[in-house]
């Protein structure tokens, strides 16, 4: 006989629990500010840690340096929100299959990604990186999409999911939130210029990214297309957020795909719309739900 006053069985029996799956706008940002808070912190103990092993003036020039400022503050980033994830039980349901399913339009995100990526490929002169740098820096390319993507992409379209928000909204306020974290750039000395530059591309891949997770039906999928965005990104251009590079026409043709993501924001505000969470993913498919 089940016992009235026991929770049901679907329900979180902590109040830690309890408490994140109320989600809300706020609590992604709390998320977000207590990973950014720890993220920098460990990264000034690192900065302490190994003083004098790195050179911050050519942070492409070596491995030491590559692994120590780029490749180990991520993983560090990435233990903190698996850690996270897993303490309220959503690691199945965050790299499961998600619920709903994407438009066809929405498959112009991750192609335009790819593509971008493989032109940046062509354009970057391998001849002026070490091995061991191209292979770190990819390998820090892929926690980069790891800690960036479950953030934003998994934790805080959860949070905002569950707090009942339409997908125009999970779509925007996941996005601008992708593009706040960026705006700690600003602690590491970059113009205010770059900076805010940064932060508006940000939001527009941000939406790509929403779309690429809507359209494939899995986290994996943005994860991977973010791991081989930034790393490409960095060894064409020769640095983080430069606007130098090769001056090879594929890396100009790559920097077209910034205006396709734009048009696309655009586009998805209009056609992104109904609600969807995995309470209601077997009853309601987003897109065809009415609006609330």
């Amino acid at each position: 006989m089940t016992d009235p006053s026991s929770p049901p069985r679907d329900s979180p029996s902590s109040p830690w629990r309890r408490f994140w799956e109320r989600g809300g706008w706020w609590r992604a940002l709390l998320v977000a500010a207590v990973y950014l808070a720890l993220y920098i912190g460990a990264s000034q103990l690192i900065g302490v840690v190994f003083r004098g092993q790195y050179d911050l003036t050519d942070q492409f020039g070596d491995p030491a340096t590559v692994a120590i400022t780029l490749l180990l503050p991520v993983v560090i980033g990435s233990v903190i929100l698996v850690a996270f994830a897993a303490s309220v039980k959503w690691l199945p349901e965050l790299f499961g299959r998600q619920p709903g399913r994407g438009r066809g339009w929405m498959w112009i995100a991750p192609a335009v990604v790819i593509a971008a990526a493989v032109l940046r490929i062509g354009a970057t002169d391998w001849s002026t990186y070490a091995v061991g740098v191209v292979v770190l820096t990819f390998v820090s390319g892929l926690f980069v999409g790891l800690s960036e993507e479950l953030l934003t992409r998994g934790l805080a379209v959860n949070l905002l999911r569950k707090g009942g928000y339409s997908e125009r909204w999970v779509m925007v306020l996941s996005s601008l939130l992708f593009a706040l974290l960026h705006s700690t750039n600003l602690l590491g000395g970059q113009p205010i210029a770059t900076v805010l530059l940064t932060m508006a591309f940000t939001f527009f891949f941000g939406v790509a990214m929403y779309l690429t997770l809507r359209v494939t039906g899995s986290l994996v999928w943005p994860i991977l297309l973010h791991a081989i965005t930034d790393p490409t990104t960095f060894l064409a251009t020769g640095g983080i957020d430069s606007g130098a590079g090769t001056g090879s026409p594929l890396l100009a043709f790559a920097g077209l795909s910034v205006y396709v993501y734009v048009i696309l924001a655009i586009v998805a505000l209009f056609l992104v719309k109904g609600h969807l969470d995995r309470t209601t993913a077997d009853r309601t498919t987003a897109d065809r739900a009415p609006l609330r």
